[in-house]
């Protein structure tokens, strides 16, 4: 389709990707501590990248194919806040994949301290069927590169 691919935002170490994320006021509650959920946020948009650092441009995947992960489970264990203005580093590394399910753990850093830890189990689904469908050869293989 021809769609320019943006520049991930991030960088592979070894098998885990790092994604740098500040805490803007909008994250945080009336303490200025980041509200529980926002941690949600930044691990999506590490996935987000981490896909986009693997090559692959997920809006054609999903208008022609209409194909995409979700979230079908979620472990997770808070650790440590964060604050306004911290900046932090969201790490995504693949524990196991095989037909349309993707496991990942995730953490949230903030310098040396561990401040989330998260175990994500994603679905490959068809947006159509709303019905998990096998993940894309191409996908697969680029994952099992790392």
């Amino acid at each position: 389709m021809g769609f320019d691919i943006k520049a991930p935002e991030g960088r592979f170490e070894g098998k885990s990707f790092v994604f740098p994320a500040r805490v803007y006021y909008e994250d945080t509650d009336a303490g200025g501590v980041v509200y529980y959920a926002n941690y949600l946020k930044y691990a999506e948009r590490a996935r987000t990248e981490f896909i986009r650092a693997l090559g692959i441009n997920q809006q054609p995947i999903l208008e022609e194919e209409r194909t995409g992960f979700m979230v079908r489970g979620l472990t997770i264990d808070y650790k440590a806040p964060a604050v306004l203005d911290d900046l932090l580093s969201v790490t995504c590394e693949m524990t196991n994949m095989k037909g349309a399910a993707l496991d990942m753990h995730q953490e949230i850093w903030c310098k040396e301290t561990l401040l989330v830890s998260l175990d994500v189990k994603l679905a490959y689904v068809s947006l159509t069927r709303k019905r998990p469908v096998r993940i894309p050869e191409e996908l697969i293989k680029k994952i099992a590169s790392l």
